[in-house]
């Protein structure tokens, strides 16, 4: 069996964690995935364009993202086959009733790369990938019409422009969409398009027939039309307004072949872009075997064995998931789209350029494990994101989308995303010149750090009220941040983050500067907060201390006081002994992770609770390592392992945040986690596999459990490299130059093994020196 057959790409497609499960390359620029409707055309059922319970679809469109939370995304270039006259618009089928089809679970089938339906109009659909094109197979039911729509201007938050044409003579239809708005319903400053996406299909039989339609105009013979939807006053698409083509087929002919390409730089570079990866006379079967193998050769850089055929489902799938995005953005020859609007290409030693990334998410453990796995990913995603920087005004933006920046979420994520990629193993990157932009954007305050555009959600500064920083030494509760407290924790992270790069670049003052700035967590650490002790909170610019609960989420994001107060993790030992020392740590931790009945409280369970369905609390399991009761971050792990992840549709805890929270299960399966940003010190959980291996070009890593299972979290010993080992953690080297691990496993804690305070994990005050050393 190979790890592509372990994997279920319908996991997540429920409960929230807005997964797609369609036909993509890895990192694949290319997502060809169904659009979901729940009968409300201007609004996609899942941010994925697909909610597994909503068993209508409206097309099949060539991007997506896998994960985001926002309303939608991408969802480019929906095509769909229908067996009934093209009589009216589609742009007026508000409630979908016309023009989309019901489907069955039972008659779908998704594998990495792959994609089959029959769809209950009785097209019998196949859809396979390659990396920036893709291939289709249509069969017709005979006695009905065929039609192929192509929906252009219908992107799922909309389009302000859409064109398409077709060749009758050269079998083709093609066109651009204009696109982008995401989150654009939350506030104005994203209520706009930033991107242009071209495509051009090439079919394997003639047209009998053509049409086109605009708004409610509907042209029957038309080759032509353009038009995009538009965005309403909230930022959703216009109801009614939009553009597309169709053409016809003849069913007694057999299946219809659809070859097709897309570009974000030209209609010339699409076509080049299909040539080059699936030429005239390619087969379905070959496009699908070529994406079968690439997903076997990159799932197998992990290579696990034991345990249940769900679990390791379960773990591929995570995997999977882990390694869609950032995804490929440049094209054949190199081109791309600057965050300018000006076109680009990749130079030196970068391979290729990657757009789409969720940096307040991924910062924490997707970078880590992308880059460990592949260093030259890695590093180009790193140099992507400095290239984005210098196109955008050499501001680093948060969350960027294609060829544009969204500045959703908070606080500076590049900052320790570039850490994070250095300090496990993807050098191939202008880190000196990555690290002058980054200290630029920490010292000096621009336009849009003062700026309330976009506040909350999407503030337009990288480092917003950093004027603050620079002078309060925190973000205040009236700021141009989404919240004081938050932003503050975010920034106290990037300095930190800052300061490693600082020191790997052989910066010493700025080692030493980003290093005490990173203390300023220290500035709203109020201990009189409240009677189980002191919280992160807000303050007032004044210094004085507003009123406070331990519940409110009043100056923090998308988490309570609660989530919040750990989020340190560079400098725990000081966070704990500011708490009355680690035993009051950890009495607060178990009050964290279980309700008053003392069942777990993993999520939904009240905001003095976790809430491991999102990443504020992903970093907490862990703690229990540095406060000396590894035990129970073993024990706390595994609990959530075995019952928030699943080989279900609901399998996933929350939203995936484009591979996030699955990278979360992968490194939580191996029993290790990267808690330190900028640093590959690992600190340890316990294996839920009995053999694992790890494949990395700097030094394989063996993980060995003899009998491990789910119900034995419990480290009794631990060996690495053949000598017996008692401390919860792994230095960096372990990480970037492999080694073996065998652990011997148990059903009940052992309260000895790794509670010495002398072996707990580092931390890194300010007068510490560099992580990785």
């Amino acid at each position: 069996m190979q790890p592509a057959d372990a994997v279920n790409p319908l996991i997540g497609s429920s409960n929230g964690g807005n997964t797609y499960p369609g036909a993509v390359m890895p990192f694949g620029m290319l997502q060809w995935s169904p659009e979901n409707t729940r009968g409300h055309h201007v609004r996609t059922a899942s941010p994925s364009g697909y909610q597994f319970d909503a068993q209508r679809i409206r097309g099949f469109s060539l991007t997506h993202l896998s994960g985001a939370g926002c309303a939608g995304a991408s969802g480019d270039i929906p095509v769909l086959p229908v067996t009934e006259p093209l009589t009216a618009s589609p742009s007026m089928d508000t409630d979908d009733s016309r023009y989309a089809v019901d489907f069955r679970h039972a008659d779908e089938r998704a594998t990495p790369g792959d994609y089959r339906l029959a769809l209950a109009n009785g097209v019998q659909l196949e859809l396979a990938a390659a990396m920036h094109s893709g291939m289709a197979s249509f069969a017709f039911p005979m006695g009905k019409p065929a039609n192929l729509l192509f929906r252009t201007s219908d992107s799922e938050v909309g389009s302000s422009a859409a064109e398409a044409r077709i060749d009758p003579a050269q079998r083709t239809v093609s066109g651009s969409v204009t696109s982008g708005n995401f989150c654009g319903y939350l506030a104005k400053a994203d209520q706009r398009s930033y991107y242009t996406l071209y495509f051009v299909a090439r079919f394997d039989q003639p047209f009998t027939a053509t049409g086109a339609w605009r708004d409610a105009v509907v042209r029957g013979g038309a080759n032509t039309e353009q038009g995009g939807t538009g965005y309403d006053a909230k930022g959703f698409p216009a109801a009614g307004k939009g553009s597309g083509v169709w053409v016809s087929f003849d069913p007694a002919k057999g299946p219809v072949g659809m070859r097709v390409g897309i570009s974000y730089v030209s209609l010339a570079n699409a076509r080049a872009n299909l040539d080059a990866e699936i030429p005239q006379g390619a087969t379905l079967a070959q496009v699908r075997g070529r994406a079968r193998d690439a997903w076997n050769r990159a799932l197998a850089s992990i290579q696990v064995h034991g345990d249940s055929a769900d679990q390791r489902t379960v773990f591929y799938t995570a995997l999977y998931h882990s390694l869609l995005h950032p995804n490929v953005f440049s094209d054949v020859d190199g081109e791309y789209r600057g965050f300018d609007q000006k076109i680009h290409r990749v130079q030196g030693n970068q391979q290729a350029q990657y757009a789409n990334f969720s940096g307040w998410d991924v910062y924490r453990s997707q970078l880590q494990l992308v880059t460990w796995l592949m260093p030259k990913v890695g590093s180009d995603i790193a140099q992507s994101l400095y290239n984005q920087a210098q196109q955008n005004h050499g501001e680093w933006d948060r969350w960027t989308h294609n060829s544009g920046g969204t500045h959703v979420m908070s606080g500076d994520p590049a900052v320790p995303a570039l850490a994070d990629i250095y300090a496990f193993g993807g050098r191939d990157f202008d880190l000196h010149g990555a690290y002058a932009s980054l200290v630029r954007a920490a010292t000096v305050p621009t336009a849009h750090d003062g700026s309330d555009d976009g506040c909350n959600v999407e503030c337009v500064g990288q480092r917003p009220s950093l004027d603050q920083w620079l002078k309060l030494h925190y973000i205040a509760t009236q700021s141009h941040a989404w919240g004081g407290a938050a932003e503050t924790l975010e920034d106290a992270t990037a300095d930190f983050a800052l300061s490693e790069l600082a020191a790997d670049v052989g910066d010493k003052e700025g080692e030493r500067r980003f290093r005490a700035r990173a203390g300023y967590w220290r500035n709203l650490f109020n201990p009189k907060a409240a009677p189980d002790g002191g919280y992160i909170q807000n303050r007032n610019a004044d210094g004085s201390w507003p009123a406070f609960t331990p519940s409110t989420d009043d100056g923090f994001v998308e988490g309570s006081a609660a989530v919040y107060v750990w989020m340190v993790p560079f400098d725990l030992h000081d966070l704990f002994d500011a708490m009355g020392g680690a035993d009051k740590a950890v009495a607060r931790l178990d009050r964290f992770f279980r309700d008053a009945d003392g069942h777990w409280a993993f999520t939904n369970a009240g905001p003095l609770h976790a809430e491991l369905n999102n990443e504020p609390s992903v970093e907490t399991p862990w703690l229990y390592d540095f406060a000396g009761q590894p035990y129970k971050t073993q024990e706390t792990v595994r609990a959530v392992v075995n019952t928030l992840w699943k080989n279900t549709p609901d399998g996933i805890p929350g939203n995936d945040d484009l591979g996030e929270m699955s990278s979360w299960y992968v490194w939580s399966a191996l029993g290790l986690y990267p808690e330190i940003p900028g640093s590959a010190d690992l600190v340890m959980g316990s294996p839920l596999f009995d053999r694992a291996v790890v494949h990395r070009s700097g030094g394989d890593v063996v993980i060995d459990a003899p009998g491990a299972s789910a119900d034995t979290p419990y480290v009794h010993a631990l060996q690495v490299d053949g000598k017996p080992y008692t401390q919860p953690w792994l230095p960096a080297t372990f990480a970037t130059h492999g080694g073996q691990l065998r652990f011997s496993l148990q059903a009940t804690p052992d309260k000895a093994w790794g509670t010495d305070p002398r072996v707990a994990p580092p931390s890194f005050p300010p007068a510490a020196g560099h992580a990785g050393s």
